[in-house]
């Protein structure tokens, strides 16, 4: 993503909520193929959690395109006005609220895109039957394990490493090739990171059995469709804003941390690297204008 702040905008993609959350992340990536390809792509995503039978295929898959149309017509001109935006911030210095409100404003159209999907993620909700419940606590299990090989099962400076090499390729594809004074300043800004992976892990988890609690409660009760939605979109905004507690804490905390990187390292880059992010920029604006005209 660009302008890239540590933003929790990933932890909206999960089950119902992810409906094409990724039509954000696609068309801020300015992969225009990838974009064009979401709905067959986010199926296929959703039914290795769900395992989808005969009846729902075809409702899901419509459901999908639906929603991207809307995110074509409703949301990618928002996305370009942010990318306009940061084209006229990137020339210059930036502090670390305003690469704050740029994330917030990244967040405000990835949530607008969750509570889209709610009716649909609704109906799906309560379509679901036990063995797909089951299905879902298994893929939960295995990206768990996916999780812990990737992040905990390493040293701490193995995930220092990890991070710092994640980091600075994402700044030099933006602001191509930083110089050995910048590429220490990320160093050590990883270095001094709150990231805790066991803290993430944690949050995730009880995430994940917020959700099977939530979907058997459905299940069960066979509530309202008004009442399945009020539940949905708490879960939703849940997700957005988790409650307070160690989780919450880090994400606020890393959301800051992010912005103050950004800025720092920011305000390090010469004109030619900003010249550079700015044709970034320019070339997703254009990429996503394009998109936007795709009826």
């Amino acid at each position: 993503m660009l302008l890239s702040t540590r933003m929790s905008g990933a932890n909206l993609a999960r089950i119902i909520g992810v409906l094409l959350v990724a039509a954000a992340l696609g068309a801020c990536s300015a992969v225009k193929l990838a974009y064009n390809n979401l709905p067959e792509v986010s199926y296929w995503w959703l039914d290795a959690y769900l395992d989808f039978d005969g009846s729902q295929t075809p409702k899901v898959r419509d459901e999908l395109a639906q929603l991207q149309a809307w995110h074509r017509q409703n949301e990618l001109p928002r996305v370009a006005a942010l990318l306009q935006e940061a084209q006229a911030m990137a020339p210059g210095d930036v502090t670390a609220a305003q690469a704050c409100r740029m994330a917030d404003q990244i967040r405000e159209r990835l949530l607008a895109v969750a509570e889209r999907a709610e009716t649909a993620g609704t109906e799906l909700a309560l379509s679901l039957g036990e063995a797909q419940l089951l299905q879902l606590e298994r893929k939960y299990a295995k990206v768990n394990a996916e999780y812990r090989k990737k992040w905990l099962d390493r040293s701490a400076a193995e995930v220092q490493e990890k991070r710092y090499e994640k980091y600075l390729d994402r700044l030099e594809d933006f602001y191509g090739r930083l110089t050995p004074e910048q590429r220490d300043l990320v160093r050590r800004q990883v270095a001094q990171s709150g990231f805790d992976p066991r803290v993430i892990d944690a949050g995730r988890r009880r995430g994940q059995q917020q959700t099977l609690e939530m979907l058997r409660r459905l299940n069960a009760s066979r509530p309202s469709a008004a009442e399945a939605r009020a539940a949905i979109h708490a879960w939703v905004m849940r997700v957005a804003a988790p409650p307070l507690g160690p989780g919450r804490d880090q994400q606020q905390a890393l959301l800051q941390e992010g912005c103050r990187n950004l800025a720092a390292l920011h305000n390090t880059t010469s004109a030619s690297q900003r010249e550079r992010a700015v044709r970034r920029l320019q070339a997703y604006e254009d990429d996503v204008r394009q998109l936007a005209a795709a009826r």
